[in-house]
């Protein structure tokens, strides 16, 4: 209702306004300088010539409309109106630029402007409109055009509205009052320049008495101290904009402020409690959990963060506490073992204070907080202690069996003490070679030791309670480390297998061989080797040793020279023994071969002998290795004279052996044109042909009586010597004992070139009676045209 009110008010105020005299006539008016007379204002140029100006008919600047007209008829803007119009209809008004003939319409006979439509100045303030007179009838231009604005007068239509809906702050608690919280701006779209349409005032609605707002820039302060964020956190705060300066029939919008209380270090930390207590058992393992204690703050985030810590306690070091910075909970931890037998309770006195402390709130109040820690220590059922946590025993390699070589001991720590029985892992000790007596913990031997295979023994001796409840699970263990004493028990030998070798051309006392030794032993003070030649070679010896007495010895050369032929080898016995107790000595052989050298005493040759000692073969294996080899070559003779011997023997051994055959050859021959599988020349030769030879030591059976053809002269086609050759090799071939009397299927891989004939069979070539009938050779075709002049047609034909 009070936007209706507003618009009629300044509806009516225009209306008057634009009726008056002096504003109507604007558009009217005409303008004239110089002297006035019906010719207009008249002069001279430059050259005499006298100079006229025809006066104007109009002139305006500009015309006023107001925005939102809500009559019913056109808005009526203005009126144009030219001298040169006489009133008789010969003038027409054109109007021409934005909003013309949409938004305004003119009256091309009397020149009245109206509006049709209802405008908006947020939408566009002004029009830029160019206006003539031109004559109706000849369209002739009366009046220069003329420009002019239509400017659109503001009314206060639009509320003020905020940038953001709603605003989201935050300011610290405990502030002081006027403190800036946020600023808000409200913006009204109506012309700032004209009135009081777009001028806006702040106010508040909510929120009060804990904010304000300024009414001209719109900042929101702190109006009430000591806003406490534990009491109260958010705030929504309403703030509104009025414009026409907030006088009475203003618009006006609203938006929501949500202000948050940031929070700041003004509460101590609180422990919940004065005394806290624990119970725990005394088994608990270091570095583990006691227990766990808690301190409140109300503030939040690093402004409840806290240190704990111990500041008393009657057993030092035992306890300390961890502050746990996710929780904010202190963690009391174990350091050193418990024992409920020697301590069964512990007090301790701790402290909390916050890490962050802010200097405005020192007058609060200390920020730290004290309490007393109660630890009771729970009895358990311990296994046995040992005194020691290791043992380390001495015996010397050569101890007798039962020998005590130490103990171990062990006690109950509970208050009960039961007894405590001993024995050896076996798992440690697999050979059994100590044993531990059950009751006092005596660890005795069981077998003969040798410090040279093992000098170390690692066992691990088990401790278990005796006591009535008999509980497997309380044992202990604790490792025992036996050290095998050294015994000199073994003789000294030579360091190495020597290869020594004397020259023939020697001199005597020459050195030909340094040696030295070596003891499985170890005494304290170390080795000390003696060297001598053996007694029973000490008259015949050809050989001496020196001791150097640094453990080492030299072989010297007792004579001149040396002759292989009547002495290749010699085997000189070196007694070595070591200075220990009890003496142990041995003799050890050194094998010196006799070779020839040269001036500088270069070893050149030695004999056979001395070599395949070298090399670590006895005649008797080489003779063995000769024999063997010796019996695989007559393995292969015997063997390849069997398979020649079978190869003669018939392929049939019996008359029922009577089969078919297929035997296949890789190669057939090239033809007759193939000089390398076979030379034709000898078939065409009948001289040539041998007799048929039969096997002498298998009396043969014969089958088909051999029968003798006569040879027959030679055809015109000159193949009566090929004919005859082949009828003999069929009836050798019938007749032979080794050959098969069934068909044989002959396939070859390679026929050759040039054959006219191409392959032949020669299977069904001989028939169990008499001659064969080839006379369908001749329906076969040409290819096979010789064949059957060779055996086509009867007997009487081949005579002719």
């Amino acid at each position: 209702m009070d936007r209706r009110k507003v618009c009629v008010l300044m509806v009516l105020w225009a209306i008057a306004h634009l009726s008056s005299p002096g504003y109507g006539l604007r558009a009217l008016r005409r303008t004239t300088g110089g002297h006035r007379g019906s010719a207009g204002l008249t002069g001279q140029d430059a050259n005499g010539v006298p100079l006229r100006r025809s006066k104007r008919g109009w002139m305006w600047n500009q015309f006023f409309l107001l925005e939102e007209y809500t009559g019913t008829d056109m808005q009526y803007v203005g009126k144009l109106h030219s001298d040169s119009d006489r009133g008789d209809g010969s003038v027409r008004y054109v109007l021409t630029g934005e909003g013309a003939g949409t938004l305004f319409k003119i009256d091309e006979k009397s020149g009245d402007i109206h509006a049709t439509k209802r405008l908006d100045r947020e939408e566009k303030a002004y029009y830029i409109l160019h206006a003539k007179a031109v004559n109706r009838f000849t369209s002739e231009a009366l009046e220069g055009e003329s420009e002019f604005i239509i400017k659109i007068h503001d009314i206060n239509d639009n509320e003020p509205r905020f940038t953001k809906d709603p605003y989201m702050a935050r300011v610290p608690e405990m502030s002081d009052i006027g403190t800036s919280v946020i600023q808000v701006t409200a913006i009204d779209a109506d012309d700032a320049t004209y009135g009081n349409s777009a001028r806006v005032v702040y106010s508040i609605l909510e929120g009060q008495p804990y904010f304000s707002v300024d009414p001209e820039t719109g900042l929101i302060k702190t109006a009430l101290p000591g806003m406490d964020r534990e009491v109260k956190e958010n705030y929504q705060v309403v703030i509104q904009a009025k414009d026409m300066a907030g006088q009475m029939g203003g618009l006006s919008g609203t938006t929501t402020v949500s202000i948050t209380l940031s929070d700041v270090n003004d509460n101590p930390p609180r422990f919940t409690k004065t005394l806290y207590e624990f119970r725990v058992p005394e088994t608990r393992e270091l570095g583990s959990e006691v227990g766990v204690i808690r301190a409140l703050d109300a503030d939040i985030g690093e402004n409840a963060e806290m240190d704990y810590r111990i500041t008393g306690s009657d057993g030092p070091g035992m306890f300390d506490i961890i502050t746990n910075r996710t929780t904010q909970e202190g963690v009391i931890v174990l350091r050193k073992p418990l024992d409920f037998e020697k301590k069964r309770q512990y007090s301790l006195r701790v402290q909390v204070e916050n890490v962050h402390i802010n200097p405005r709130f020192f007058s609060v109040g200390p920020f730290r907080d004290e309490a007393t820690i109660k630890i009771v220590v729970e009895d358990v059922d311990e296994p046995p202690v040992f005194e020691r946590a290791s043992y380390v025993m001495e015996v010397k390699e050569d101890a007798a069996k039962n020998t005590v070589i130490g103990s171990v001991s062990a006690s109950d720590p509970d208050d009960k003490s039961s007894l405590v029985r001993y024995s050896i892992d076996r798992r440690t000790d697999m050979d059994r070679v100590f044993n531990i007596h059950a009751g006092n913990g005596s660890v005795f031997i069981l077998r003969e030791l040798d410090r040279e295979e093992y000098a170390w023994h690692n066992i691990s001796v088990i401790a278990t309670e005796f006591s009535k409840c008999n509980n497997p699970r309380q044992i202990s263990r604790v490792p025992v480390y036996i050290r095998v004493l050294d015994v000199n028990d073994n003789a000294p030998t030579f360091a190495t297998n020597y290869e020594t070798f004397v020259c023939e051309n020697a001199k005597a006392n020459q050195r030909i061989q340094t040696v030295s030794a070596t003891d499985p032993d170890e005494p304290l003070g170390g080795h000390r080797f003696f060297f001598s030649l053996a007694q029973e070679a000490a008259g015949k010896a050809n050989f001496s040793v020196r001791d150097n007495k640094d453990n080492t010895a030299w072989i010297l050369t007792r004579r001149n020279s040396y002759n292989s032929l009547q002495m290749s080898v010699y085997h000189v016995p070196v007694v070595i023994s070591d200075g220990e107790f009890p003496m142990q000595s041995s003799t050890n052989t050194l094998t010196i071969r006799v070779c020839t050298c040269d001036r500088e005493g270069n070893m050149k040759l030695c004999n056979a002998e001395a070599y395949t000692a070298r090399a670590g073969l006895s005649t008797g294996a080489l003779v063995a290795i000769l024999l063997c080899v010796i019996i695989l070559l007559m393995i292969v003779v015997l063997f390849a004279a069997l398979r020649r011997q079978r190869k003669k023997e018939p392929l049939i051994i019996s008359k029922e052996d009577v089969r078919d055959n297929v035997v296949s050859y890789n190669d057939e021959g090239g033809g007759e044109e193939d000089t390398q599988a076979f030379d034709i020349g000898t078939l065409r030769n009948p001289e040539a042909i041998e007799e048929s030879k039969q096997r002498r030591d298998i009396v043969p059976e014969t089958f088909y009586p051999p029968v003798r053809r006569p040879v027959l002269p030679p055809t015109r086609d000159n193949n009566g010597d090929v004919r005859d050759f082949i009828n003999q090799r069929l009836q050798d071939n019938d007749s032979d004992p080794t050959a098969p009397p069934y068909d044989s299927l002959a396939t070859y891989a390679y026929e050759g070139n040039g054959s006219v004939a191409e392959s032949l069979s020669s299977l069904e070539s001989v028939t169990t009676e008499g001659d064969q009938d080839y006379n369908y050779l001749s329906e076969w075709g040409p290819r096979f045209k010789k064949l059957a002049d060779m055996y086509g047609g009867d007997d009487s034909d081949r005579d002719s």
